[in-house]
């Protein structure tokens, strides 16, 4: 394992946040609800150890209360959810990325919520 420092650190400093506010949430309480032992979260936390597996980071994220985007992105990964949508139309997505890519973040938002709108009036084309 080569582990990823930059995850490690990220989930350390969010772990040390949440414990600032209830003592309670170790290490060790931590790894128990990931379902990971309390070792594979030290080293991984100090970069000895590579993220686990996505679903894995998704309980952290929830636990953390961050996006799981975020963590999955910096542990290298993608949801399997979106491997499954990519799958079902691999042009047409792979398209729409190349192309928001130039998009700022707020456009990017902005169009995202232009669809969930969309979505929800059932326009589902």
């Amino acid at each position: 394992m080569t582990g990823n420092k930059t995850f490690g650190q990220r989930i350390r400093d969010l772990r040390e946040e949440r414990k600032a506010k209830d003592p309670a949430f170790s290490l060790r309480r931590f790894a128990e609800a990931v379902d990971l032992s309390p070792t594979f979260v030290s080293k991984m936390e100090t970069g000895e150890f590579d993220p686990p597996a996505p679903e894995k980071i998704k309980k952290m994220a929830e636990l953390l209360n961050v996006d799981a985007d975020e963590l999955l992105a910096l542990a290298g990964r993608v949801d399997p959810k979106l491997n499954e949508i990519i799958k079902k139309q691999p042009k047409a997505i792979a398209d729409f990325l190349r192309t928001a890519q130039g998009l700022s973040a707020k456009r990017i938002q902005e169009l995202t919520e232009q669809l969930k709108d969309e979505s929800r009036k059932g326009g589902k084309r």
